[in-house]
Parts: C-alpha cells; sequence; structure tokens
C-alpha cells in the first residue's frame, strides 16, 4: 500500500522510514495493540501503523495544537481550502511581505491555519522557532507556490489525517517523553522513538543533548514493552558515538539515506541511518529482499 503522506512537512519526516518500520514489525510477528509515540512530528509513522489505540506526544505545542485541532473538528479541509486559497492569491499579490505578516500573526495567536500555511511556504520546509518560541524561518521564494493542484493536495492530506485521528482511540498530548515513557506499559504496546538526532540540527522545542539521549536509554531499558528507535549512526565526516556508548547492546539495523536538506545540492549527503530495537528479529536477511526499495541492511544483535 502507498504511505500516506501528513499535511506537515519537515526536513526529518519519516515517510522513507515507515515501510522499514513496518517490515519490521511484520518480521518480529508483531502487531500492536497500542502505538506509542513519545516525539509524534509531523504523525507520518503513527499514520501507517494500524494499532488499536495510540499515544502520540510532541514538545512543540504547535503540532499538538494542529492534529488537535483537526481531531476535535475545528477546522476540515473545506475550511482549509478556503483558507489556503485566500492566502495564496494574497501571497501571489503580497509577496513575501505577506508571508512576514502571516508570520507575525502567527507567532502572537498561534493559529493551526496559520502554521500550515508558513509550513508550507517556507524555506526548505523547515520547523524552526528561537528561543522566544517564535517561528522563524524565512520566506520560499517558488513562484505560484499554492496553485489549485497544491492545494487539492494538502486538504486530500489533511481529509486523510483528520479521518485517522477522529475515527481511532487516539490520545494526543503536549508533553516531555519523559511524561510518556513510564515503565507500567501494556504487554502488546510497541514504543517508537524519534528524539532530535543528538549532535544534529535542533530547534528550540527539540533541544537534545546527552542528558537526554542518557535519559531516553534509561527509560527504554527499564520499560516492560518493546521499542523501536530511529537515530543517525554515521555519515561520510563523522560516527554518532552514543551508538556504541549506550545503544549497543540492542538490535542495530542500518541502511543508507539521503536527505534533502541544505541550500544547496552539494550540501546534501547521503547519511546511515540505525533502527534500534528490542523486538525479536526472526529472519537475519529479511531487509534484502526488496533490493528496488532498499539497500542491504546490517543486523547485529
Amino acid at each position: 500500500m502507498p504511505i500516506l503522506i501528513p499535511p506537515i512537512k519537515s526536513q526529518g519526516i519519516k515517510s522513507k522510514l515507515v515501510p522499514w518500520i513496518q517490515l519490521l514489525l511484520h518480521n518480529a510477528h508483531r502487531k500492536p495493540q497500542r502505538w506509542v509515540e513519545p516525539f509524534m512530528g509531523t504523525c507520518v509513522v503513527a499514520l501507517n501503523i494500524p494499532a488499536k489505540s495510540y499515544v502520540l506526544s510532541d514538545k512543540n505545542p504547535h503540532l499538538v495544537r494542529f492534529y488537535k485541532s483537526l481531531q476535535s473538528k475545528e477546522f476540515s479541509h473545506h475550511a482549509a481550502r478556503k483558507f489556503l486559497l485566500s492566502a495564496g492569491e494574497r501571497l501571489r499579490e503580497e509577496g513575501e511581505e505577506y508571508y512576514y505578516f502571516v508570520r507575525e500573526r502567527f507567532n502572537s495567536s498561534g493559529n493551526p491555519l496559520d502554521f500550515l500555511f508558513l509550513n508550507r511556504a517556507c524555506f526548505n520546509g523547515m520547523i524552526r522557532f528561537n528561543k522566544k518560541g517564535n517561528f522563524n524561518v524565512p520566506f520560499c521564494r517558488k513562484e505560484n507556490r499554492f496553485s489549485a493542484a497544491y492545494i487539492t493536495k494538502i486538504c486530500n492530506q489533511i481529509e486523510k489525517m483528520a479521518s485517522f485521528l477522529q475515527y481511532n482511540d487516539i490520545k494526543i498530548n503536549c508533553c516531555d517523553f519523559r511524561d510518556v515513557i513510564d515503565g507500567n506499559e501494556e504487554k502488546d504496546t510497541v514504543i517508537y522513538c524519534d528524539p532530535p538526532y543528538i549532535d544534529r540540527h535542533a530547534d528550540y522545542y527539540n533541544a537534545w543533548d546527552e542528558k537526554d539521549e542518557k535519559a531516553l536509554h534509561a527509560l527504554l531499558l527499564g520499560s516492560k514493552t518493546n521499542f523501536i528507535l530511529s537515530t543517525w549512526h554515521h555519515n561520510k565526516f563523522r560516527r554518532n558515538v552514543y551508538i556504541e556508548k549506550l545503544w549497543s547492546t540492542f538490535s542495530i539495523i542500518t541502511r543508507e539515506h539521503f536527505y534533502h536538506v541544505g541550500a544547496n545540492l552539494q550540501n546534501r549527503n547521503t547519511m546511515t541511518e540505525a533502527l534500534i530495537t528490542t523486538l525479536n528479529i526472526q529472519n537475519k536477511s529479511f531487509m534484502s529482499k526488496n533490493q528496488d526499495q532498499y539497500n542491504i541492511f546490517n543486523i547485529s544483535t
């Protein structure tokens, strides 16, 4: 099945990791009854993992507000279409002046539709906030940014996300990961963690350091259920030293991944990503079966 894409974009979105995670769960013969994400981000992983119930959380209040607004039917894809058609027309007429007007308005009100507009009109699909908690990504100078076809695509994504949020047992909270992983999870729970990649980019809401990495390790180590953690393993310049320091006692699956990050093509490089897990991997060669979609995976246990 095609991967469902959420309406919110981000540079670190895990849409390309979803088939990998699905395959890992299938290989481990796990159909989670309860899916827990302490770092929900854009919600792309949860959107594509079937479960009976979900616990989703993030420290970024704007991401949480956007999805809770969809869940509570505060706005619909119809309202979003009307808003984006109007905002897109003003953007064509007024240019970046209108973008910065909306950015200032959003930083005062936190309106979820303004957040959607900024997310789709800003530079490189970034989500970044300064120390005051204000969205500070500059404008993307792309002509006809909100074409009719593009707005339809966004609204279709909103409709599918709203259906997922409204017709499933889903709890969404704005909180720290320490308040989500409590060690008392049910037996058929799987915790998926996608924390900010340590020693790489982090914004105000997603600051992450060694203290956080160690705290997450301790909580997962003490948990009574299985987990999957995504992180970076190495690139051509350096290695993630915390793989060896903290995570080497678990199963580690790696593959090369290309991120479209950076203003210039020469600044965009491949990175070897890792899934770290306590799931029981049945077939050590399972990840190499479809090489049209996946690279050969290295599995260490």
